[in-house]
């Protein structure tokens, strides 16, 4: 094969220890734990439900001490379950483990929900009393969270209801979603959605044309299936934001991200008004390769200069670690913990979940990360993001399991710098032009993937969900409708979308997992790219800085956080200054483009 696609990627050993967690599925503890949660959840019911506004300051904390010991432990097993699941979607005893905990937990939620909406309901006056107490400080951003819900709780036997409903209600759908896209085969040679999305990035035309073709034949399968589930997850979205008087479909989205409806608009408004860097990027492209015409699957087509090699993942790894060490030893140390300690599932299996994560689980145990390596050196930096996240997650773990969990739009805040740093060490050691151009365009297309794609997918989303509200049910054709609409919104005349582009839409697992998550990729790559720029400008003094703010966790909302590197939120500026270092990238690529095309 071209390129070097055959040489070996050495991963197939790089599987996670789960037993960190548990043993495995028949683990006596799994079983033991549970009956503690339960125990002890009815215990925390007799003690304190009805009586949370009676409480002392010191009483209230204490039965929040209780309650976040609880849900370390029935968190702890839903990660189990969760994670031996990703990796077996097709295993009925993985499949039935996630389930029976899912529903478990379902239960402890509906037991001990009265605290939050008890709180919640406090006078202002008396919770300001106990947020002022000096034992409350640790809890205080917890609590404070908490409270932001009130206008859209529901009285507490409406709320046990949705609880126990919980496990059949949007989770199954997600559910079924991965077990169907985990059982979809492609093409000719029956391969997993990794291995051909990965062929999307070949040097070869007629093997990304190919990938394309094949990725819609699996899908076309099962449209009708992943049709229905979205349908059911735009409807249960409405109903329940319905219910809870929010205003539009992405509040409540923005209320657990701590991002005010102004901040996202202010930030969606200003991407989709700069899709000209894309259409300019693309053409440069087009000349780079040297077509008539940039077809769907060309998008990401190595330009000449660029490496068709497969890495290994020695290589990977290597150079992950590298570049984080350029920039702190203890950030390099901490994501050497995850090689080290049996923390990463890397090779493309069978009936394992697609794409990638890393999954905080609890404090008291340490993350894990999840890939699919199939060798690319976009590989390289997907590794570099997930790391990023697992640093962060590994850090916030001092804060406890109330205030490790960062909002979604934070939460990218370490998985984009991991790709920068990576970026950037890589850039330093090239010194031939062509490499270097090759390089700078890989850079624009993943700061395109994560700014301007999720923000269009952002606005898929928008159509979609206003449009099940206020039409009922959306027909295949009419989300690819409304797909390519805003699709074609990006990139204009620069690039061809095909028939086959149409139904791509369906494989995207945001759109049914977390519906509204996608702005928060754009959030973070436009902060990392501020953040970036204090680094270069300050030198050493950011990185403790820096360190800081992914200790931090979520003890705090994300402007407060952010107050020591001068960033603010809510300025639309803010956004542009983003952009505008992106263009910065496009000018240079474009300049080196030029002298590629003379000659020079």
């Amino acid at each position: 094969m071209k390129g070097g696609r055959m040489k070996p990627l050495s991963v197939e050993a790089v599987v996670w220890a789960l037993e960190d967690l548990y043993a495995g599925p028949e683990d006596p503890v799994l079983e033991s734990d549970k009956r503690w949660c339960l125990d002890r959840g009815s215990e925390l019911a007799s003690n304190y439900r009805g009586r949370v506004a009676s409480l002392t300051a010191g009483e209230l904390l204490e039965a929040v001490r209780s309650l976040e010991a609880l849900q370390e432990k029935a968190q702890k097993l839903l990660s189990y379950a969760f994670l031996f699941f990703s990796t077996r979607t097709r295993d009925p005893r993985a499949s039935a483990l996630w389930q029976s905990l899912q529903e478990f937990y379902s239960t402890l939620h509906r037991d001990t929900l009265f605290f939050e909406l008890e709180w919640a309901q406090m006078d202002e006056d008396r919770a300001a009393e106990i947020l002022s107490h000096p034992g409350a400080s640790g809890y205080r951003h917890y609590l404070e969270s908490l409270r932001r819900f009130k206008p859209h709780l529901l009285s507490e036997a409406e709320e046990r209801l949705l609880a126990e409903r919980e496990p059949v209600g949007a989770s199954a759908w997600s559910t079924l979603f991965d077990k169907v896209s985990g059982h979809i085969r492609y093409g000719d040679r029956q391969r997993t959605q990794p291995e051909v999305l990965a062929d999307l990035y070949r040097p070869d035309r007629g093997v990304r044309k190919q990938a394309a073709l094949d990725l819609t034949g699996g899908l076309e399968e099962v449209l009708h299936v992943l049709t229905h589930v979205l349908n059911t997850i735009l409807a249960d979205k409405s109903i329940s934001d319905r219910q809870r008087r929010y205003p539009h479909w992405l509040a409540s989205r923005n209320l657990k991200n701590e991002a005010d409806d102004n901040v996202v608009e202010a930030l969606v408004e200003a991407v989709t008004s700069r899709y000209d860097i894309v259409r300019r990027y693309y053409r440069l492209k087009r000349r780079l390769l040297g077509y008539e015409t940039l077809y769907d699957y060309d998008r990401y087509a190595p330009v000449p200069g660029q490496p068709e090699t497969t890495l290994d993942w020695e290589e990977a790894k290597d150079t992950v670690l590298a570049a984080y060490g350029s920039f702190s030893r203890e950030m390099a140390d901490i994501a050497g913990l995850f090689f080290q300690g049996g923390w990463i599932h890397a090779p493309v299996l069978p009936g394992k979940r697609g794409g990638a994560f890393a999954h905080p689980t609890v404090p008291s145990a340490h993350p894990y990360v999840l890939l699919n390596f199939t060798g690319t050196h976009r590989d390289a930096m997907t590794l570099a993001h997930e790391l990023g996240h697992g640093v962060h997650q590994y850090l916030a773990r001092s804060q406890g399991l109330f205030n490790a969990q960062t909002p979604l739009t934070t939460a990218e805040t370490a998985s984009v710098f991991g790709e920068m740093l990576v970026f950037q060490y890589l850039l330093s050691r090239i010194r031939e032009p062509k490499e270097r151009l090759a390089l700078l365009c890989s850079k624009l297309e993943d700061s395109f993937a994560t700014i301007f794609r999720q923000v269009s997918m952002n606005r898929f989303e928008d159509a979609v969900h206003r449009e099940r509200r206020e039409k009922g049910e959306l027909s295949s054709d009419r989300f690819s409708d409304l797909w390519m609409e805003t699709q074609e919104a990006v990139f204009g005349d620069s690039v061809q979308l095909l028939e086959h582009y149409r139904i791509w839409w369906c494989y995207i697992p945001h759109f049914v997992h977390s519906p509204g998550y996608v702005y928060a990729y754009a959030f973070g790559e436009l902060l990392v790219l501020a953040l970036y720029q204090r680094y270069r400008e300050t030198g050493e003094a950011f990185v403790p800085l820096y360190l800081d703010l992914l200790g931090a966790g979520g003890k705090d909302r994300p402007d407060r956080l952010l107050r020591s590197f001068d960033i603010d939120l809510t300025d639309p500026d803010f956004w542009r200054q983003g952009l505008a270092v992106l263009e910065e990238l496009l000018e240079e690529a474009e300049r080196q483009g030029e002298a590629h095309e003379s000659g020079g």
